[in-house]
């Protein structure tokens, strides 16, 4: 375009102006991202989308944010801040957002405190001088009439999954709820997996010595000692056959490291489990992917703890192809059976139409004992064998009811204190399954892939002591050939230089 005077020119300025605020205004709504982290931690996951598009009216989010924070706390601000501006964009104009600086503002300090975001304490230094400061770092979310509150944002991990959850509970009417299935006298402790689920569903205790009630989709049973008594083995097929869903956390085998014992569990709950498919075998699973017991030794005059590697807990870090441990990378198990796996190349769907789903395998260094259990962390002689395939230690049946075309699933992961406080319910990984397995259950999987995407368990890949000791000496031999190399290659260029400054001067 040619500018040649004055009326042109301004043409020019107001085109060039309203391009830019076009180009603006489309990409507020319209926009991309290339996201080069391995599981996009910085963009919007679809999950989370997801969720948004439930949102049919205003929901404002009022950050309550100190200014001039410290080091990475300056950082989780300008973070959520760029991730709050995502949600905003994908909302369709369903969501608002402000930044509030309750430093030095009684009006706002107050406010905050009222959403129940409390101030915390942080150490800075300032001028040369540790300080204590006093600072605000929290968010709410209201909707309609409800709000919810994150008091603390002290990290970006995880944040994603905290807002889209805080979303989710304003959006939806109303709370599912899930059991907690008591069999006789047996009380198990599951503080944890109550608080975390309630945070989604509503978490009731359930008896099976009654049915179950209808509002009720899932069951979570915890490590059956005995067996169930008519009536509960009844209330229990009803459900299942009525459409229910149930996790199952079952070993065969009752073990005890403090005791050094172990027992074969007789209830006929297994015989219940294998007409779906389910078929747990009376042994231990050891896998050299394994965690750690600490033991006591004595050295010298001294007593001293020391943590052994104990394949009686396995690691598990194969998983099958199923929504539910999707972007998983680890779990611990304790004390686990084998559930009898599907010949290579046997169709999944059993003949009584029922399909059984493998989850969790083992590694390929994996055994298993029967009959005699030496549990012995030290000189165990179970332990120099773990050269064998992995075994299954967890799986889903597909149960579908003949006459009235209801599907029921049952979730068996063979490990008897999966859910209890004192085994592996309070192991945070272990956490994330179960909340997959209870959305998936219950017909909601959005939140699956989101909540396991910035899981920070990057194990390192086991090799073989051959291929250990090929990169020790590589390691060891490297940086001196290639310092030999570099002053080789120094001395000729230099060489080099002499020689063509002696034939200058000659």
């Amino acid at each position: 375009m040619t500018i040649d005077n004055k009326k042109s020119f301004i043409i020019f300025i107001v085109i060039t102006i309203a391009a830019v605020i076009l180009v603006n205004m489309i990409s507020k709504n319209w926009f991309f991202r290339w996201d080069f982290t391995d599981n996009n931690m910085y963009s919007l996951s679809d999950s989370s989308k997801k969720v948004l598009n439930k949102i049919d009216d205003l929901l404002t989010m009022k950050v309550y944010f100190s200014e001039n924070l410290p080091g990475e706390y300056g950082n989780n601000r300008r973070y959520l801040q760029d991730i709050l501006e995502e949600y905003e964009a994908f909302s369709k104009g369903n969501i608002r957002f402000e930044f509030f600086p309750p430093d030095n503002d009684e009006k706002l300090e107050e406010e905050a405190q009222k959403y129940g975001i409390q101030p915390v304490q942080l150490q800075v230094i300032e001028n040369d001088k540790v300080e204590i400061k006093k600072v605000y770092m929290g968010l709410v979310c209201i909707y309609e009439d409800k709000r919810e509150t994150i008091p603390v944002i002290q990290t970006t991990t995880g944040l994603e999954y905290d807002i889209t959850t805080t979303i989710k509970k304003l959006v939806n009417d109303q709370k599912r709820t899930v059991g907690l299935a008591s069999i006789g006298d047996q009380e198990v402790k599951n503080d944890n997996l109550r608080q975390t689920i309630g945070e989604t569903y509503k978490v009731m205790p359930v008896s099976l010595s009654s049915a179950v009630p209808a509002d009720i989709a899932t069951l979570l049973i915890n490590g059956v000692e005995d067996s169930l008594s008519a009536d509960e083995m009844t209330n229990l097929r009803q459900f299942i056959a009525r459409g229910g869903n149930v996790l199952l956390a079952q070993s065969r085998v009752k073990a005890d490291i403090q005791q050094q014992t172990a027992s074969g569990i007789q209830s006929n709950i297994f015989s219940l489990l294998d007409e779906y498919g389910l078929r747990l075998k009376e042994n231990l699973v050891l896998d050299r992917q394994c965690g750690q017991v600490t033991i006591s030794q004595n050295r010298g005059f001294f007593r001293m703890n020391s943590q052994v590697d104990y394949p009686f807990f396995p690691l598990v870090r194969s998983f099958g192809d199923n929504v539910m441990v999707k972007g998983l990378e680890q779990l611990r198990l304790l004390f686990t059976s084998e559930i009898e796996d599907l010949p290579a190349g046997q169709p999944d769907t059993l003949d009584s139409g029922n399909k059984v789903v493998p989850l969790l395998y083992t590694s390929d260094h994996s055994t298993t004992v029967e009959q005699f259990y030496n549990l012995n962390p030290i000189d165990n002689t179970a332990f120099r064998n773990l050269n064998q395939p992995g075994r299954l230690v967890g799986a889903m049946a597909v149960v579908t009811n003949d006459s009235t075309g209801a599907v029921g699933r049952i979730v068996l992961v063979s490990d008897s204190n999966f859910l209890s406080d004192d085994g592996g319910g309070r192991i945070p990984e272990n956490g994330i399954f179960v909340l997959n397995a209870v959305d998936v259950l219950m017909g909601d999987s959005d939140m699956v892939s989101l909540r396991s995407r910035e899981i920070t368990t990057r194990p390192l890949k086991e090799l073989e002591d051959s291929t250990k000791a090929t990169w020790k000496w590589i390691n060891i031999l490297l940086p001196s050939l290639l310092v030999i190399a570099f002053g080789f290659l120094h001395w000729k260029r230099e060489a080099g230089r002499a020689k063509v400054l002696e034939e200058i001067y000659e």
